[in-house]
């Protein structure tokens, strides 16, 4: 536990700034990156996959928003596991999350250098991590302007490239029904990689010792967020898998470039690509705040270097978290490809959100209450052991070193 005289985040976000940061996480991560490789896992299947994580993200995110409302700190599931759980399911739910969004974090960051020099788009993806490190370094506040701002460029093109499919392009319906090529397996699989994009969320829940009023405000940002990225998804994938195909999402590069050029609007393509640029950036900030939030809860309590828990005297920033973490991704995001890094992420964030929903379990014996997280649960552990196999296994691998770091450093020998 950290101690009562510890230096404390302030607090600075209100309703829509809360909202904005957990949509500047969703919008873009998903839309950009995630519907190809489940169109190829899940074929006609893929829109039944969006329901599955999107019912699963639903019980996440209200397992989460009772959870934060109780437990207004920064470091989310780590703080819940550990008070409602025990320590070391609080430790594994932290290292899930920090291990599972470092991989996002460089995720975001190769997609915004493959759209803006491809070419180079290592060397882009670390100066892009560099320079946002640089904004989260010098207040939240300023990470919640920039955020909002990205917000509503993404919003804005989004739109655009919906009504240009589906007002003047190919797109038909024919392309939205079930094929020979549905399976079970193929549609969890596709589930598990599209709630990459639904995750977002988390980030309000880590933010939680930086919201104004959270016992009030946390939940309903929460449900807000993710109810406007869940009808973005949905209009965005329909209008895209009913112009392309699965067979095309699926093996496409770019969808949403690709699917304004087969519409008839080559020229949009270029502003479809600054778009994608521009959301994932915005995903990258939003990633890079929640990810320090949580290092900056596990550093207070020891489990990682103390020296992370400062927070910046000025700025009321955890700086020294902040600037560990940028470092890391900026390695990682030198040596990682997009669509590994996104199973790799998302086996440790539903491992994260497990933990979240076994959390919520414990709070009230109510059975009727207890539906939601058990869903959550249910659907989290399936969905991250039917991810691709290297996945599963490259995330099951560094759990286990996190378990076994908490194990063997006698820390819970003595419940901390």
């Amino acid at each position: 536990m950290s101690s009562p005289d510890e230096p404390v985040l302030r607090r600075r976000l209100g309703l829509f700034d809360t909202v904005t940061l957990g949509l500047g996480s969703m919008i873009g991560a998903g839309i950009f990156v995630a519907m190809a490789p489940a169109a190829a896992a899940a074929g006609t299947g893929m829109l039944i996959g969006l329901a599955v994580a999107a019912v699963v993200a639903v019980c996440n995110a209200m397992s989460s928003a009772r959870l934060a409302a109780l437990y207004p700190q920064s470091g989310g599931t780590y703080v819940y596991g550990r008070e409602r759980l025990n320590p070391f399911w609080g430790h594994t739910a932290g290292w899930s999350f920090i291990v599972g969004k470092t991989a996002s974090c460089a995720a975001m960051a190769l997609t915004v250098g493959s759209y803006v020099w491809p070419a180079y788009a290592n060397a882009v993806a670390v100066a892009s991590v560099v320079a946002l490190t640089a904004v989260g370094y010098a207040g939240i506040q300023r990470s919640a302007t920039l955020t909002r701002i990205i917000v509503a460029l993404v919003l804005a093109l989004l739109a655009t490239v919906v009504v240009v499919v589906l007002g003047f392009g190919s797109a038909e319906t024919s392309r939205l029904a079930l094929g020979d090529d549905v399976s079970a397996y193929g549609v969890l699989q596709a589930a598990g990689l599209l709630f990459f994009a639904f995750a977002g969320y988390a980030r309000i829940a880590t933010l939680g010792e930086e919201v104004r009023d959270p016992a009030r405000t946390i939940p309903r940002a929460v449900g807000l967020a993710l109810a406007i990225a869940l009808v973005v998804y949905a209009v965005v994938a329909v209008a895209v898998l009913a112009q392309l195909g699965s067979a095309g999402l699926g093996s496409a590069a770019a969808p949403l470039s690709e699917a304004v050029q087969a519409a008839g609007f080559p020229e949009l393509s270029p502003v479809v690509s600054v778009g994608a640029a521009v959301a994932a950036t915005g995903a990258l900030l939003a990633l890079l705040l929640g990810v320090s939030r949580t290092t900056l809860a596990m550093a207070r309590d020891h489990y990682l270097p103390h020296a992370l828990a400062a927070v910046h005297p000025r700025h009321g920033t955890p700086h020294h978290a902040e600037l560990a973490v940028g470092a890391v991704v900026a390695v990682v995001a030198a040596l990682v490809d997009v669509r590994a890094a996104i199973g790799f992420s998302s086996f440790g964030v539903l491992l994260y959100y497990a933990i979240a929903n076994a959390s919520a379990w414990t709070l009230t014996a109510s059975l009727g209450a207890r539906v939601v997280p058990a869903i959550g649960l249910i659907g989290c552990l399936t969905m991250a052991f039917t991810l691709p196999l290297t996945s599963v296994l490259a995330g099951a691998a560094v759990v286990l070193i996190g378990m076994m770091a908490y194990l063997t450093s006698g820390r819970h020998r003595h419940g901390v």
